[in-house]
């Protein structure tokens, strides 16, 4: 099995009514994780890198590392660029091998946020490379994305139409209330789903993508508190609002934060029971094993994408 396109995914998943998997990678242990237990349920897989993440572990290493684990699972398996917010970003990724990218223009205008997003289009087509979008914007920080409650705007489902058909893009990120970061609701999350149904009638058969999306689970947080670290009161998106996005016209959900408080509280308890170890791979293998345990439950029973390879 070679690298993938998300657009056979989408396909089988929209009429399927469940949802591809988008998981952020940065490194070796993570990347082991996801794709072993996608391996273990036979899920499709969107593997995501981020500007950030791509600067942290190089991207020849990432890919070389993507490429071993497509040889070790079998499994069809999507590269694809995490909020990329420049033309010469989107370029460079497409040019180095990703099979999917997201241009977000959502912070220009409409006018200018179609222009970019043809633009990239238009260079990714030719290469045979899909393109997402995103129109309205999520609140909350996740590496570069960093959007106040106040600039935060819900998608206009007036717009899509338009959007969609001037640009060729393929798959559009929408704001319909999730939150990008561990530090989403006090009170639990108010979905719009009146404007997803709206913009499915608007766009039949079209991928939307969903950002934002992990639930930050309560036992990663509580052993991060335990261990150390101070995250009162956060609250993410509820397994069954995700399960509802998936059998609507959610084809993508993406799932960042989980992974990085399953690991991150993992390895503080490690070293909380452990103080005295200093081998990596003493604290990393737990924390590896407590990702591919979070991801399984998330293909199984939210996502509803095993068995779906």
């Amino acid at each position: 099995m070679a690298l993938v396109t998300s657009k056979e995914m989408f396909e089988k998943a929209y009429a399927g009514g469940y949802a591809i998997g988008a998981f952020n990678v940065n490194n070796m242990e993570i990347i082991q994780g996801i794709t072993e237990a996608a391996k273990e349920v036979n899920a499709p897989l969107i593997l995501q890198v981020s500007a950030g993440a791509r600067k942290y572990a190089n991207h020849t290493y990432l890919m070389k590392l993507i490429e071993a684990a497509i040889q070790e699972t079998g499994l069809p398996i999507c590269v694809h660029l995490d909020h990329g917010d420049t033309f010469e970003l989107c370029k460079s990724c497409i040019d180095g091998g990703f099979t999917s990218v997201m241009i977000d223009g959502s912070h220009h205008s409409f006018e200018e946020n179609i222009a970019l997003t043809k633009k990239v289009v238009e260079y990714a087509h030719d290469k045979g490379v899909v393109v997402e979008a995103e129109l309205g914007r999520l609140a909350g920080i996740e590496d570069a994305v960093n959007v106040s409650a106040e600039d935060a705007a819900f998608t206009r489902p007036e717009e899509v139409e338009e959007f969609v058909s001037r640009t060729g893009v393929d798959s559009l990120a929408i704001a319909i209330g999730t939150s990008h970061g561990a530090y989403k609701f006090k009170t639990e999350p108010k979905l719009r789903f009146d404007i997803l149904e709206e913009i499915q009638k608007k766009l039949p058969n079209f991928p939307i993508v969903l950002h934002g999306a992990s639930s930050v689970i309560p036992e990663y947080v509580d052993m991060i508190n335990k261990f150390g670290g101070e995250m009162p009161g956060a609250m993410g998106v509820p397994a069954e609002m995700l399960r509802k996005a998936a059998s609507m016209a959610v084809c993508k959900i993406n799932i960042d934060s989980d992974l990085r408080l399953a690991m991150t509280g993992t390895v503080r308890k490690y070293f909380a029971e452990n103080p005295s170890h200093f081998d990596p791979r003493q604290y990393l293998s737990p924390a590896r094993a407590a990702i591919k345990e979070l991801v399984k439950d998330k293909l199984v029973n939210v996502l509803g994408c095993s068995g779906k390879a």
